[in-house]
């Protein structure tokens, strides 16, 4: 059966289903008494992120007076709000829909998602942790009416301050690896094959760093009963996020979990063009070498560099598993009205 026809006997699944419409509302409200302008962006681009690990959906534009047009329905609406802010709109927020092709239909994972991406300018990665922990408590005590929540049976407590946890701290904690074995690919290719992980020769160093980080780091985070902000990733994992100054070996990025869910990424802004363009390039080669389809660079996003960003953050946030958190669901299909079929 159908959710809309689970609908019909099933008040548990309507009554997380509906929490959706509050969770949104709540957002929405979070963010518009903060004075942040909420926009509208494309879903469909005729030029996709260079990311080198997601694929995307295409389709085409066709037209009677010129011929057809490929264009691409969109993994985030990072560019397009990015080129708002180099237009001078200020702090905004978007809550939109999203897209990611050939990553399967799991319990944590549906094709078609719906995401919430908001953005201060003058502002970085510090100032949106303060957001997370802001919004989140207010989520939980407004729908659960205290400041702590059962999730799959274990209590977790959002009583501020966050758990705040850097990337080489986590490493150390699980592996007994340093700040330079973290940074360094044939460390980590050592600390794999020391644990019977198979490291192949042509392995790179974000696909190293992914098989210690999701079989030991976050085993360890899933254990915690606060929220967690995992901060400062290693520079050579693919980001738009600016280097730290007292360390350019690391970004200036942090990720949301709660109860081994992942919520979110943030960034402070990479703003220098030459940079810029640098990373996107090596985003299409990395695409190339993988076997993957590559993009031209998006010119508008820029230009929209040329023209001048702001010192800027920004953070994107999985709206279906956060109404999974507070539905107390672990199928990322209870949130949603029409999921897709396995």
């Amino acid at each position: 059966m159908k959710n809309w026809q689970w609908l019909r006997t099933d008040p548990e699944l309507k009554k997380k289903l509906l929490l959706r419409e509050q969770v949104i509302d709540l957002l929405r409200q979070f963010f518009k008494t903060r004075q942040f302008h909420e926009v509208e962006t494309p879903l469909m681009w005729p030029v996709p992120s260079a990311e080198p690990y997601l694929e995307v959906f295409e389709t085409e534009l066709l037209s009677p007076t010129r011929p057809p047009q490929k264009m691409y329905l969109l993994t985030s609406p990072e560019y397009a709000l990015k080129k708002l802010i180099a237009g001078g709109l200020g702090n905004i927020f978007q809550i939109t829909k999203a897209f990611r092709n050939n990553e399967g239909i799991s319990n944590k994972h549906n094709p078609e998602f719906t995401i919430l991406e908001w953005y201060r300018v003058e502002a970085d990665y510090a100032q949106l942790m303060t957001d997370c922990e802001q919004w989140l408590v207010e989520l939980v005590k407004k729908i659960h009416g205290t400041n702590q929540l059962v999730y799959q049976g274990k209590k977790y407590d959002f009583t501020p301050p966050f758990i705040c946890l850097s990337v080489t701290e986590a490493f150390w904690q699980t592996l007994g690896l340093s700040v330079d074995q973290v940074t360094s690919i044939d460390a980590l290719k050592s600390k794999a094959l020391e644990l019977g992980y198979q490291v192949g020769e042509e392995a790179n160093y974000e696909h190293v760093f992914n098989q210690l980080f999701l079989n030991r780091v976050e085993p360890m985070i899933a254990e915690q009963t606060k929220p967690v902000i995992l901060y400062d990733y290693p520079v050579e994992l693919p980001s738009l996020a600016r280097k730290k100054a007292s360390d350019p070996r690391f970004v200036e990025r942090f990720e949301l979990y709660v109860a081994g869910l992942e919520l979110g990424n943030a960034f402070s802004e990479l703003t220098y063009l030459k940079e810029q363009k640098e990373r996107l390039l090596a985003d299409l080669a990395l695409r190339r070498k993988l076997g993957k389809k590559a993009f031209p660079i998006d010119q508008e996003f820029i230009e929209a560099l040329e023209a001048g960003l702001p010192p800027t953050a920004g953070m994107a946030i999985g709206v279906d598993r956060l109404v999974m958190l507070l539905a107390d669901t672990a199928q990322i299909s209870d949130t949603l009205f029409f999921p897709l079929a396995v």
